[in-house]
């Protein structure tokens, strides 16, 4: 099983776990025993535990040893000390030795006490003790015949239990005999019970906190654990495992099926290891108190089997659908709140509303049926666990009856058969919840097993790559090379590049144009790494970026993406979130360049000011320049802007393609090389729209499905390539390219 694997780093919490738990069950199975003890000796043997009495009158104890065999009677003369008063006292001898003369004062006891209490239907026994007793001492009867004939009195108890039950009244009454207050001795037993049953109940309330702490404990580390190597695998992948398991299921296995998980890995430390140390120790004791009332055990486990076979049968399929369902509930709820404006722009709230309400209802139906399932099993488990205790009073009255059983034995018998049921209640109830767990644990292990498709080479070739790197671009720049690249997202899928083959020098920018799917954004995401390509090589400064490191290529690359992205916390944080110890006249001076510095000062915190999750509380030009920004403060060799252009005006745009070319330019001039300082000098690669934004590129590259339709300056490819004239004519007229030099 998947969970039990999680337990491997943490065996010393599992083992002290058993530890506490052990101790627990022994107090727990302890105390129907010192109840049953409360009730037998404390109540109904007026507090008195042996038939060995600690005091004896004189008259007893000459009786005694005179009607016991001799070897036996020297025993007694051995374990019994006279304090001149006529009252014989238990020495420690006999205290040592209590089991042994127990055994041979049973008998000798009842036939004692039998004449001193008489009653009608024993007058006669107690006229033929007499009898015995005179002939004995006047020497006309032996001492075997004489012990014979106590064997015959006492004989009338017809099994073991009685005879105790009869020897223990006969140690009452040698007691009162003695001169010792009964109802203290009473009281003093119940006070010592009682305070045993409250040390044991406490101690078993100190070892449950102990085991809660240690359980809830090792579950959260679990859970942590899987968090961690969850998120640093979703980190590690490629944009391709990232839509193979898509962010809503990714989401749902982080959340939800790791706290399935957790909650099970709790119950696992806290049932499932104690219900079989309850449940053996449980008929242990059953067996001990009463071995043939066991049938009625038996037969009640078999309906706890029978009960929990048939809710496993019904609900498991449901179970394992359920997490699928969670998954969908979440993708449509992330799609309705990600694309909340077009819902409401297009009047479709209603229609949104139903498909929410039909995943959310099919999850509802599908957990609706679970828990009525589950809601009929613990009122039938109290039936049977009701009906067992009734089972177990019927029968141990006819045995109370025949005096094979005392009462407190049967309210033990009753106790610790809760017990077991209990057990196997908590073991089919876990047995039913860990099927879902293990689906939840299925789910983590696809994700956390699944290796990434971009993935580094060995840690030398990395590393001489690196540093090859790192020297190629503090002295000239990063010059780029696509060699005879192709590339689909799938195995099965349509080529999205064929054939490309381009250069941008070190220094130069190169601009990107193109219908749309033409792959214009996927050369920008193959140079990232994003993917890796099916076909041909990719290289800056002539190294192979599949030799890179992920961690080097990416940090010679600053990256804009289409979409512009912030996250939750200030301006500051943002543009700074390259290197969090960023100086603020880096952030300052990558605002100005980006053309944010006035909006952003106008903020009334300024740099300050807090920006929500997504950037949602800035216009999108705004977003726009502080992811621009951001890329900007990494002072990176290489910058790529993913149409990140087009949420600005003319003006604005216009502004900020001067203040990168001034930047590129100065950094042609001076620059030391170093990744916290203006590396000289930058190559731009911009896929654009507008035509404008293009213009003073060095290179424009034009896609057409794919492929390379032509390359050059916006001259040349208004004369040479047609695609790229049909794209400049339908946002120019002939007369403003005219004016540009055509």
């Amino acid at each position: 099983m998947h969970i039990v694997g999680y337990f491997k780093g943490h065996i010393r919490a599992v083992l002290l776990v058993l530890l506490l738990l052990v101790i627990q069950a022994a107090c727990d199975l302890a105390l129907p025993t010192l109840t049953s003890q409360i009730v037998d000796v404390g109540i109904q043997q007026s507090g008195v535990e042996s038939v060995a009495v600690d005091a004896m009158s004189k008259d007893t104890f000459e009786k005694v040893c005179s009607i016991t065999e001799e070897k036996d009677a020297a025993f007694i003369k051995q374990s019994y000390d006279e304090d001149g008063e006529g009252i014989f006292h238990l020495n420690a001898f006999g205290c040592e030795h209590k089991g042994e003369l127990e055994h041979i004062l049973t008998k000798p006891l009842i036939a004692i006490h039998a004449t001193t209490d008489p009653s009608p239907e024993t007058s006669s026994d107690i006229a033929s003790f007499d009898e015995m007793y005179h002939a004995y001492q006047a020497g006309e009867l032996d001492r075997e015949r004489a012990i014979t004939f106590v064997d015959q009195i006492a004989s009338d108890s017809h099994n073991e239990d009685m005879l105790r039950q009869q020897s223990i009244s006969a140690a009452r009454a040698e007691y009162e005999k003695a001169g010792y207050n009964l109802s203290d001795m009473q009281m003093g037993f119940l006070a010592r019970m009682g305070a045993i049953m409250l040390v044991l109940a406490a101690l078993g309330m100190l070892m449950s906190i102990a085991i809660g702490f240690v359980a809830s404990r090792t579950g959260g580390r679990i859970g942590l654990e899987l968090r961690r190597k969850l998120f640093a695998k979703v980190v590690s992948f490629s944009e391709s495992e990232i839509s193979h398991f898509s962010a809503a299921s990714l989401i749902t296995r982080a959340t939800n099926d790791i706290q399935l998980i957790q909650n099970v890995s709790v119950m696992l430390l806290r049932m499932i290891l104690s219900a079989p140390i309850l449940a053996a120790g449980g008929i242990i004791m059953v067996m001990v108190t009463n071995a043939s009332m066991g049938w009625i055990i038996v037969v009640a486990i078999i309906a706890v089997f029978a009960l929990v076979g048939i809710v496993f049968k019904l609900a498991m399929p449901k179970f394992k659908v359920v997490q699928k369902l969670i998954d969908k509930v979440n993708l449509v709820s992330r799609e309705m709140l990600n694309g909340m404006p077009v819902i409401r722009a297009f009047d479709r709230e209603t229609f949104e509303e139903k498909r929410f309400d039909d995943a959310s209802s099919s999850l509802m139906r599908t957990q609706l049926f679970t828990n009525r399932v589950m809601s009929f099993m613990m009122p039938t488990m109290f039936l049977i666990m009701n009906a067992t205790s009734v089972a177990i009073v019927w029968f141990g009255a006819g045995y109370i009856d025949t005096g094979q059983l005392q009462t407190g034995d049967l309210i033990a018998f009753i106790t610790y058969a809760m017990l077991i049921i209990m057990s196997f209640l908590m073991l089919g109830m876990v047995s039913i919840m860990l099927p879902r767990a293990e689906v939840a644990a299925e789910r983590i292990d696809e994700v956390i097993g699944t290796d990434p498709a971009v993935q580094d080479k060995a840690k030398d070739v990395t590393d001489a790559a690196d540093a090859s790197l790192s020297k190629h671009l503090a002295s000239s720049g990063g010059a780029i090379e696509f060699k005879d690249v192709n590339f689909s997202y799938t195995d099965s899928s349509e080529p999205v590049l064929e054939d490309i083959n381009f250069t941008v020098n070190a220094g130069d920018t190169l601009a990107i144009v193109g219908g749309t799917g033409s792959g214009k954004s996927s050369i920008l995401k193959l140079l990232m790494r994003f993917y890796d390509t099916c076909q041909g090589s990719i290289t800056i400064d002539g190294i192979d970026i599949r030799d890179l490191s992920q961690e080097r290529l990416r940090a010679a690359i600053g990256y804009v993406p289409q979409k512009a992205f912030l996250f939750k916390g200030t301006i500051e944080t943002n543009v700074a979130y390259s290197d969090p110890n960023m100086d603020e006249s880096r952030i300052e001076e990558a605002l100005s360049c980006a053309q944010a510095l006035d909006f952003v000062n106008d903020f009334e915190d300024g740099v300050d000011t807090e920006i929500s999750q997504g950037g949602t509380n800035v216009s999108g030009g705004q977003r726009q320049r502080l992811a621009i920004a951001r890329a900007i403060a990494t002072n990176a060799p290489i910058m790529l802007f993913d149409d990140t252009f087009s949420a600005l005006d003319y003006k604005t745009d216009a502004a900020l393609r001067a203040s990168l070319k001034a930047r590129a330019n100065l950094g042609k001039d001076t620059g030391d090389g170093d990744k916290g300082a203006h590396v000289a000098p930058t190559t731009y690669i911009i896929v654009a729209q507008r035509i404008s934004t293009v213009l003073d590129a060095d290179k424009i590259l034009v896609l057409n499905d794919g492929r390379i339709a032509g390359i050059g300056t916006h001259s040349e490819l208004l004369k040479s390539c047609e695609e790229y004239r049909e794209i400049a004519l339908s946002q120019l007229s002939a007369d403003e390219l005219f004016e540009v030099g055509i």
